[in-house]
């Protein structure tokens, strides 16, 4: 009682202090181009995003937890005043609500969400689903195969995250259910062959959206840039090969250990919060066949390709690479999950093992399941645009370019640190190293190190994407495996820690090599130093999954 009373007036203290705050700062600004607030470019510009993810993983309650996160960042920028904090969460042209939900490339994701959960709908309907998961239980007798098996069509499908999280969910949930793999498993898998395959695969919107980020006039080829920085992306890399060790072995650890001992009990979800409520194949359907599912899918991929060429300008004459690099990955995307759509429609009357009133009723059905992730997204695209108004990335830039100087083979390691940071702060990849990436070619121009930094930069990004809980393609991945959101966070972090404490290391190491060799590094030598930071995460790995053996024998006994 006098906990709840302590909270009242905490409450009705900061009302007080919102009101006075009201009263003596303006409610409009006179020149939104010269505005800024008392935070601006500090510390405090990054409180939004810190109380939006420190509140969902102590609440489990994401929506309310990003709204918060918005709210203290509006009061930010209006220094208190409530009149332009509301207008600033709504109307503020550079990051509020409404300008995020009518900008075109968010307005397209939302669009390519929608079509995509129309065609995972169709094809649940028709059976295509089930029959694959009936197809694959006569090939596929154990938990680590259908999750190698899910590993290897993430891997399969590299044009796109999102594309990636909601296709690989969607046909290999009914596989790893049979399977009793764990959704936060399942979650885990797919989030882990999205954005750290993209990051390494030269035909994908993210090796677009890198190359466009290397400044013009810097006299750097882009892609070139690009496949040179592969070998040197050490969390990519890592991720992948932590999957495999995990999944191989048996080894877990950390709340996914949990997951996974319940999954195998029966329980799949562990957690009461299911928004997809309990949607286990049950595998009774006898409809549908295989093609049902594979056709639909690989017209979804060949179309999202032509999509993204052609918004290129790959028709008009551009070459494929350069309409790749080119392409508006939002609007190929649309194009292509509306195609696949139209295919899939025309396909099953044909087949005949859909109605036009199956098909109609599958359209708010897609919707409805997609609800949650268009939420999400929403929010958090918000909650960037808050940090945005803040200048919490000049802070970083900031922070970054003091100790470019002093420390310049640490710079790999101060890099990666820095995105990492960056990343799960905002929960944008591409934001991070489209601010960051210009800033490496200023420190280095040419040579070696230029191709270790911006390395550093964009696997530092992917870190940190994977571990927000505000990321977009976090997101999906929660949306592909039907899982609860928080959940997949809050298991996925302890491995994503752990492949991210390796590529420090990592980094240090191949500055300090970088530092020793100078001009004389060449392809030889990152690939090399690629090898000793696998066999360094598997040496770590290796201790981890002894220790937990060693923990739980000790506990049975």
């Amino acid at each position: 009682m006098k906990n709840k009373n302590l909270s009242w007036v905490g409450a009705l203290f900061v009302f007080a202090l919102l009101l006075w705050c009201t009263a003596v700062t303006p409610g409009k600004v006179a020149d939104p181009a010269t505005y800024t607030c008392a935070v601006y470019s500090t510390f405090f510009s990054l409180l939004p995003p810190v109380i939006a993810i420190v509140l969902a993983l102590n609440t489990k309650e994401v929506y309310t937890s990003l709204l918060v996160g918005i709210a203290s960042g509006a009061l930010l920028y209006a220094n208190g005043n409530l009149e332009l904090a509301l207008n600033t969460l709504f109307f503020n042209e550079d990051g509020g609500m409404i300008t995020k939900l009518s900008d075109s490339g968010n307005v397209g994701i939302l669009a390519f969400l929608v079509m995509l959960g129309i065609l995972v709908a169709l094809m649940n309907k028709a059976g295509g689903s089930a029959a694959f998961g009936r197809w694959a239980s006569t090939h596929i007798h154990s938990r680590a195969g259908a999750q190698f098996a899910t590993l290897l069509l993430g891997v399969m499908i590299f044009v796109d995250d999102y594309f990636n999280c909601l296709t690989v969910g969607s046909v290999m949930r009914p596989v790893t259910d049979r399977q009793k793999v764990s959704r936060a498993k399942l979650a885990y898998l797919i989030d882990s062959t999205a954005a750290p395959i993209c990051i390494i695969a030269p035909v994908s919107s993210w090796a677009a959206a890198v190359t466009s980020s290397v400044p013009a006039g810097s006299g750097i080829n882009g892609f070139t840039m690009f496949l040179r920085t592969i070998p040197y992306n050490y969390y990519a890399v890592m991720t992948v090969v932590m999957s495999l060790f995990l999944i191989f072995t048996g080894a877990e650890f950390g709340p996914m250990k949990l997951n996974e001992d319940n999954a195998q009990n029966g329980d799949l979800f562990t957690t009461a919060d299911r928004p997809y409520g309990d949607d286990v194949d049950d595998g009774n359907d006898t409809n549908g066949h295989v093609i049902d599912l594979i056709a639909p899918v690989l017209v979804l991929i060949a179309a999202c390709i032509f999509g993204m060429v052609y918004t290129g300008g790959f028709f008009e004459g551009v070459d494929f690479i350069t309409a790749f690099a080119d392409c508006n990955a939002s609007a190929g995307l649309v194009l292509g999950s509306s195609i696949a759509l139209l295919f899939t429609f025309v396909f099953y009357r044909v087949r005949g093992v859909m109605t036009f009133q199956d098909f109609a009723a599958c359209i708010p059905e897609g919707f409805k399941a997609m609800v949650s992730p268009m939420l999400i997204l929403s929010l958090a695209w918000t909650l960037s645009g808050m940090t945005g108004l803040l200048g919490a990335k000049y802070y970083v830039a900031n922070l970054l370019g003091s100790s470019a100087a002093a420390l310049q083979y640490l710079l790999p390691f101060i890099i990666f640190l820095v995105a990492v940071f960056l990343a799960f702060a905002t929960g944008t990849s591409w934001g991070t190293f489209s601010i960051l990436i210009p800033i490496v070619c200023q420190a280095f121009p040419d040579g070696e190190m230029l191709v270790v930094s911006i390395a550093a930069c964009l696997s530092g990004a992917v870190c940190g994407d994977h571990c927000s809980p505000i990321s977009d393609t976090t997101i999906m991945a929660s949306a592909g495996a039907h899982c609860s959101h928080v959940n997949h966070v809050s298991t996925q972090l302890p491995y994503a820690i752990t492949a991210a404490a390796c590529s420090a290391v990592c980094y240090v190491i191949t500055g300090l090599a970088q530092a020793v060799l100078g001009s004389r590094a060449s392809l030889l030598t990152s690939l090399v130093l690629l090898v000793v930071a696998i066999v360094l995460e598997l040496a770590v790995l290796s201790v981890i999954r002894a220790r937990t053996r060693a923990k739980t024998s000790g506990d049975a006994a």
